[in-house]
């Protein structure tokens, strides 16, 4: 398999442990030192794994709730044979998220190394 190939499974991954709010599997995709960065309220939210997995166990899965999964990959792009950046959308309602990926590839497979997003309401996204 081609590296983007790799870099699309390590993706699904990612869209798989946000949808059923699986943190096993987003422990597989991020590395434990990735970093979750977002700005759009005008202040920095910045957070470890250690901080951000349990958000995300502690709330419903958008599976369980019965949502529609709502995710694609943009574009991926490559700096090296190691190193990469996705740019990518999902939802979790109400949001809707872009997200900035950086991912690097170490022992054989590559990890999110930092997530950077901006997010908008689904109804306001819709009404444009």
């Amino acid at each position: 398999m081609d590296a983007r190939g790799e870099v699309v499974l390590a993706l699904d991954d990612y869209f798989d442990g946000l949808h059923h709010s699986d943190t096993a599997r987003l422990r597989r995709v991020f590395h434990p030192a990735a970093l979750y960065a977002c700005a759009t309220d005008g202040s920095l939210l910045l957070r470890t794994m250690d901080e951000y997995f349990p958000v995300v166990d502690a709330r419903p899965s958008p599976a369980s709730r019965g949502e529609p999964r709502h995710d694609r990959i943009v574009s991926i792009e490559f700096a090296g044979p190691v190193t990469a950046f996705a740019r990518v959308e999902c939802a979790i309602a109400p949001k809707a998220f872009v997200d900035f990926l950086t991912l690097v590839r170490l022992d054989g497979r590559w990890r999110i190394l930092s997530k950077v997003f901006h997010y908008e309401r689904m109804d306001e996204r819709a009404s444009r």
